[in-house]
């Protein structure tokens, strides 16, 4: 007996010790970005000197060069480019809409949608027809759709805590719902901005097609012009009153491109891998700071970070900057696709594409209840004093996800960061470097730092 308590005392002794080791290598790190960061300086550059990133621009061109160029200047064991092809689409000039009433007209706000079509030249002109769903247009039928502009208006549900679900639960409208229109024979579509802030910033963001079926002119009108639409046609009866938009979008033929990817390679098992990264690329009407300019430099900053504290990892831990996440995929899907060729091993991928806003944790995706019960068991209270111990079953991210088809026992985690603010800039004007907190984005990388420590010390 006496046997067996010594061996339980000596057990119990290491796991003090190696929690305390844990303790203080973290503690480093954060020490490390919040005293000597260099992400929100990263940031500024990426914002300020180069800007918007849309997939195929010259500034996506731009920002894939400065950000190899950053990555080697960082002495990373390895800094390379992975060819992609990827979606050239063009916003083009201005676009311009109205609501007619009569002989009155009221200017009101909107943006195309990625991957639209433009409108003829003279723009469009018709009756609207307001719908709260994809159901209840199909419900509706070509005889009353036909040669109207369709005008899709479900909003935020506020109920949700966590604001990703209210845009999944609506999003449905601006991904699908001008294919459906356009199969029905409307001559256009307007879809209220993913928002549940009321302001005069339309939101973009991408629409989807099937190929080779049939598109007509699709935009995102503001939360503000929405609601006064909306009122109008209930006012005028429906639907005497009409509305105008004029938009001179194009998509051009693809073009190559490169995901920017970063190493670490791993002291004891290099063709492992732990992957953590965002997307370069960025919608066209801002300078894509906290979508996903933040994201992208917490990537670079964890590796940044590890060798500032001389923290070699036992595993490769790579920061991939993907491209052509908000219109495409592309980028994601090739980097799981040579992940396979290559015959990789990948612990685990990491996705921060949700803002750099105050870090509450990580959510993993197509995980058992016994599985985050035990990664809570054995990371949870080293990550509570920072305040990113949230570890929950959920999603992690578009461009991670391709891996989970291609590379058997990848792990796929998603950053979570407070998501309060996140859909009141999301892919509009506002998007812009002075509406990021650098304490917040610091905070979000050490805390990505961290958890990349404890699996690459303790696996999953």
């Amino acid at each position: 007996m006496k046997k067996f308590t010594l061996l339980f005392s000596v057990a119990a002794l290491l796991c003090t010790q190696v929690e305390a080791q844990d303790s203080l290598t973290i503690r480093k790190m954060y020490d490390e970005a919040l005293v000597n960061g260099q992400c929100y300086e990263n940031l500024h550059y990426l914002c300020k000197n180069i800007g918007q990133r849309l997939s195929g621009s010259g500034n996506a061109q731009k920002a894939v060069d400065w950000s190899k160029k950053l990555m080697d200047g960082y002495g990373f064991d390895k800094v390379y480019l992975q060819e992609v092809m990827v979606p050239h689409w063009v916003r083009g000039a201005k676009e311009e809409a109205a609501i007619i009433d009569g002989k009155t007209r009221i200017p009101v706000p909107i943006v195309a949608l990625g991957m639209s079509i433009a409108t003829p030249k003279a723009g469009i002109t018709a009756n609207v027809i307001e719908v709260k769903s994809i159901k209840e247009l199909e419900g509706l039928g070509e005889s009353v759709v036909k040669g109207k502009i369709v005008f899709f208006n479900r909003a935020f549900d506020p109920r949700f805590i966590e604001t990703g679900m209210a845009y999944g639960t609506a999003g449905d409208q601006r991904f699908m719902g001008p294919a459906v229109a356009a199969k029905l024979g409307a001559a256009g579509v307007i879809v209220r901005s993913l928002t549940e802030i009321i302001d005069d910033y339309p939101h973009t963001g991408a629409t989807l097609a099937a190929p080779g079926s049939k598109m007509i002119p699709a935009a995102a009108i503001s939360t503000k012009a929405a609601n006064k639409l909306s009122a109008m046609l209930k006012l005028r009866k429906f639907p005497a009153a009409k509305f105008y938009f004029k938009q001179n979008c194009e998509l051009l033929p693809d073009v190559k491109s490169y995901n920017v990817i970063g190493e670490i390679t791993g002291s004891e098992n290099p063709n492992k891998f732990i992957t953590v990264g965002g997307h370069l690329d960025s919608w066209d009407l801002a300078e894509g700071a906290h979508d996903d300019g933040t994201g992208v430099m917490q990537s670079v900053e964890v590796l940044r970070i590890f060798k500032s504290v001389g923290y070699k990892p036992k595993n490769s831990v790579r920061a991939v900057l993907f491209m052509n996440e908000e219109n495409g995929h592309k980028g994601g899907t090739k980097y799981a696709e040579l992940a396979a060729q290559n015959k990789e091993q990948h612990i685990a991928a990491i996705e921060t594409d949700e803002g750099g806003f105050t870090p509450r944790g990580f959510s993993f995706a197509d995980v058992s209840k016994d599985f985050i019960k035990k990664v809570n068991d054995n990371f949870k209270s080293i990550l509570e004093p920072y305040d990113v111990d949230k570890l929950t079953i959920g999603g992690a991210g578009t461009d991670i996800e391709p891996m989970k088809e291609t590379v058997p026992g990848v792990v796929l985690i998603g950053f979570r960061p407070d998501s309060q603010r996140y859909f009141d800039l999301h892919h509009t004007a506002k998007d812009v470097f002075e509406n990021v907190n650098k304490r917040e984005l610091e905070l979000g990388a050490a805390g990505m730092a961290a958890l990349i420590y404890l699996i690459d010390q303790h696996g999953l």
